[in-house]
Formats: C-alpha cells, sequence, structure tokens
C-alpha cells in the first residue's frame, strides 16, 4: 500500500509558519482543539512539531511572560520536546507505522524536505481494523 493512500494534503493541514508567536500557536491549537501542530519555514520545508506541552513548559520557566506578551515571542524561541521525524512520500508502510506508534501523525515530505502533509494515526488504525476485519 502506498503511503500516499493515507495523505492529508498540506492544504488541508493545520500549520504554523516558523515565524508565528506564541500567542498565534496557542489561539490556533484552541480554536482548532489540536494538541499538536507542524511548524513549515518560508521554503516550504517542515521545521517540526510544537505541542502544548512545549507551549507549557516555556510558559512555566518564563514567570515574568503575561498572556499579552506572547505576541512577542517568536515559536522558533520555543524548545521542541519531541522531535517528530518526517517521512518521503516514497517511503513503505512499515517505516510508517514505526513512526505512528510514537507520534499522533507523521509529516510527509518530498525529495526537497519540502512538506506536503500528514499522515494521522487514525487513519492507519481505521485502515489495519478493516483489515483485521476482513480476515474474520
Amino acid at each position: 500500500m502506498n503511503i500516499a493512500f493515507f495523505l492529508l494534503p498540506k492544504g488541508e493541514v493545520v500549520c504554523l509558519p516558523h515565524d508565528a508567536t506564541l500567542r498565534q500557536a496557542l489561539e490556533r491549537m484552541e480554536y482548532h482543539r489540536y494538541t499538536a501542530v507542524p511548524i513549515i519555514n518560508h521554503e516550504g520545508e517542515y521545521v517540526g512539531t510544537i505541542t502544548e506541552g512545549d507551549l507549557l513548559w516555556f510558559m512555566k520557566s518564563r514567570p515574568d511572560l503575561t498572556f499579552e506578551g506572547t505576541n512577542k515571542v517568536r515559536i522558533g524561541d520555543v524548545p521542541l520536546r519531541l522531535n517528530n521525524r518526517t517521512v518521503n512520500i516514497d517511503a513503505n508502510m512499515d517505516d510508517l507505522i514505526s513512526l505512528a506508534k510514537v507520534q499522533n501523525f507523521v509529516p510527509v515530505v518530498d525529495d526537497r524536505n519540502h512538506f506536503i502533509g500528514i499522515v494521522r494515526r487514525s487513519e492507519i488504525i481505521d485502515y489495519c481494523e478493516k483489515g483485521l476485519s476482513q480476515k474474520i
């Protein structure tokens, strides 16, 4: 099975530009009710994934930071605790599944490391569930 079958294309993925502010990240995550969002640079390359935990730990370590001040902090200044790994669009299912075990979603990139979308863990589980139910 080709992983492109599971791909949620970039245009449908909530992302943050790498120069977004902490406040923009908080508001986008709250609005969409996501706990993690991919970060993309201006060249379209995947930079990393920022999580609610990253934001909370950053804010906790800066007691002088007010909510109003979050619009002055760039997400590039927020340390990312997890290194969400990507797969290439040509990757095999084994690579995808091994990452989906430890990541809620797997960022997918092309040969130039340009972000082209994500594969959600839930999509892989649904696919596996259907395969198991057909064998029974």
